[in-house]
């Protein structure tokens, strides 16, 4: 099966591009590289020892996504392309809107021209707002508490009209829960743009010398040890449910909504602790405030997954601990230490 993966040089996107390669499919790769590096798709080749095309384009380029379908026989598209960070969707609300809701539009009408109808869209657990109650099932009532959120929610309301006005379409709406870990070889893992606006990154970023301090925001919430409890999934079993989703739509028509998560949480202190065992390092941290909209837990109800997919998280915190730091300790100024760094510049294709 000829895969297109959008997004593929990202952090979940370039684990997935392994997944896929050494399971026997054929993939493509489209990225815009706004926040991420050509170089994780040279370290994807020489993890997997196999070769594709890359695409240098935006989605908002119609006439350049339209070109990559008339070139290849698509057959299935992964869809992870889409600006990210909370904090500046809440800054630049309207570049979100446009970017990732405009962007998704034009790859659905350009599918179906080219009768691509086989879907997997990179969700998230944002779409459940603020929940009242855990573990988080997927007959949640859904919400958004800032613009990242609401696009991730209202793409999935628009697939789900896309499916009701065509029936032709399968689609899987993949709800992250909070991605973290590397590639075990650590040639491949998170690279984030300048601050990092995740825990797991900013944890490694400080054990590796590059920030002074973690700052951990409220120590108050009833929970064991008063910081809040967050599910963290390995993204190397993030990657491999996109694989078992594929293999899911392409057996029915329709949409259906699935959680990728543990279905166990691990607090801020839990997770430093984790981590200063897997580094050998401290981690130093401050308490801070809480910040407005956090919750005291959030964790997942995975058995939707498990039963329908036949996906279950494997790797345990011990493991993205090690993994984290493995990528981070290899490379400390994430791809940028590749010394292969600018070998794709002059070939991308475009």
């Amino acid at each position: 099966m000829t895969i297109l993966i959008t997004g593929g040089a990202g952090y979940i996107g370039s684990h997935t591009c392994v997944e896929l390669l050494n399971s026997g499919h054929d993939i493509l790769v489209l990225d815009n590289f706004s926040n991420s590096r050509p170089e994780s798709l040279d370290r994807v080749k020489e993890l997997t020892n196999k070769s594709f095309k890359i695409y240098k384009i935006d989605l908002l380029d119609k006439a350049a996504v339209e070109k990559v379908f008339s070139e290849n026989e698509i057959e299935a598209v992964i869809h992870f392309a889409g600006l990210k960070a909370v904090g500046e969707s809440v800054e630049i609300p309207v570049h979100y809107y446009h970017n990732n809701i405009t962007g998704t539009l034009i790859l659905i009408d350009v599918m179906q021209k080219y009768n691509v109808f086989n879907l997997v869209f990179s969700s998230s657990a944002t779409v459940y707002g603020i929940p009242q109650q855990v573990p988080i099932s997927e007959e949640f009532s859904l919400s958004a508490t800032n613009p990242y959120g609401r696009t991730k929610l209202m793409i999935e309301e628009i697939l789900n009209d896309v499916y009701v006005s065509n029936n032709n379409w399968s689609i899987a709406l993949l709800r992250y829960f909070n991605p973290i870990g590397a590639h075990e070889s650590g040639l491949i893992g998170e690279d984030p743009n300048g601050l990092p606006n995740n825990l797991m990154p900013f944890i490694s970023q400080v054990s590796i010398g590059k920030l002074s301090e973690l700052k951990v925001f409220g120590n108050d919430y009833t929970t064991p040890d008063g910081t809040g409890v967050r599910d963290y999934i390995h993204v190397v079993d993030l990657a491999k449910g996109h694989l078992k989703a594929l293999e899911k739509i392409v057996t029915f028509n329709g949409v259906e909504a699935y959680n990728l998560g543990t279905g166990k949480g691990y607090s801020v202190l839990e997770m430093i602790d984790a981590f200063e065992k897997a580094s050998g390092r401290k981690v130093p941290y401050v308490i801070g405030p809480r910040r407005p909209g956090d919750i005291a837990e959030c964790f997942a109800k995975p058995d939707k997954a498990e039963r329908e997919l036949g996906w279950k998280a494997e790797k345990g915190i011990k493991d993205m601990c090690i993994d984290s730091w493995k990528w981070q300790s290899q490379n400390p100024e994430g791809f940028q230490t590749n010394e292969h760094r600018n070998k794709y510049a002059s070939t991308l294709k475009s």
